[in-house]
């Protein structure tokens, strides 16, 4: 890490942002912008801050750590910290840099940070691969296989060529890691790769042997795509 890196920390303990704030103080290159009671707050602030690292608690009033996650389209490298280990699984697959358990020490606070340095250079590959955990397993996907992608509450089934697979994944961040030029949303719970689409009929496209419905709310960029 060679530049300065702007912290938030997200607790509802006070001690907690106490251990934090003196960790982030101890440490060269991280300086802290902020600290926040809840994931609300969190949220007011990453909309009128640049934060390059979020350290986020899990069990919070409100709003937890986890559904705060799924519930922002884009959030800056996380780091998830608790008192229980229950949710270490649903953290990483959530793509979090690291999962600190209560208490955690000063050395393993900096092997999580120094995370944020593979994050940097994993961020700069190409989109040509979509990696996802699926029935114990991780899988590596060409987006170039898949066809369309749908949503049903807190998971999405990805369609390919060959294959379907579920992943515990919000639309919205599976809509930001694919390459924007091939995939269309064309409704709240679906986006389709664009080479699959045979036809439009009525209010929806036709994919295979699918027909998919076209939601409201983008209907135009549809009927705009169709028309270039």
């Amino acid at each position: 890490m060679n530049k300065s890196i702007g912290c938030l920390v997200v607790d509802d303990e006070p001690s907690a942002q106490e251990v934090l704030k003196q960790y982030i103080a101890d440490t060269p290159q991280l300086f802290l912008k902020g600290c926040c009671e809840d994931a609300l707050a969190a949220s007011e602030f990453l909309a009128n801050n640049n934060v390059d690292l979020l350290f986020l608690d899990v069990n919070m009033p409100k709003l937890s750590g986890i559904s705060f996650l799924k519930s922002q389209s884009e959030v800056p490298p996380v780091i998830l910290t608790t008192a229980y280990d229950d949710y270490a699984l649903e953290g990483y697959e959530l793509d979090v840099l690291d999962y600190l358990l209560k208490p955690f020490s000063f050395e393993r606070f900096l092997k999580a940070v120094q995370k944020l340095d593979k994050h940097a250079d994993s961020s700069n590959e190409d989109t040509s691969v979509l990696t996802i955990r699926a029935d114990k397993k991780t899988y590596r996907i060409a987006t170039q296989d898949i066809r369309y992608i749908e949503s049903a509450g807190d998971y999405v089934t990805i369609h390919t060529t060959e294959q379907r697979l579920t992943t515990y994944e919000t639309l919205k961040n599976m809509e930001s890691k694919l390459p924007a030029d091939d995939f269309i949303r064309v409704h709240k719970s679906y986006i389709i790769a664009v080479s699959s689409i045979e036809y439009l009929e009525g209010n929806s496209v036709r994919v295979g042997d699918q027909f998919i419905p076209i939601g409201t709310t983008y209907r135009e960029t549809v009927k705009q795509f169709f028309s270039e």
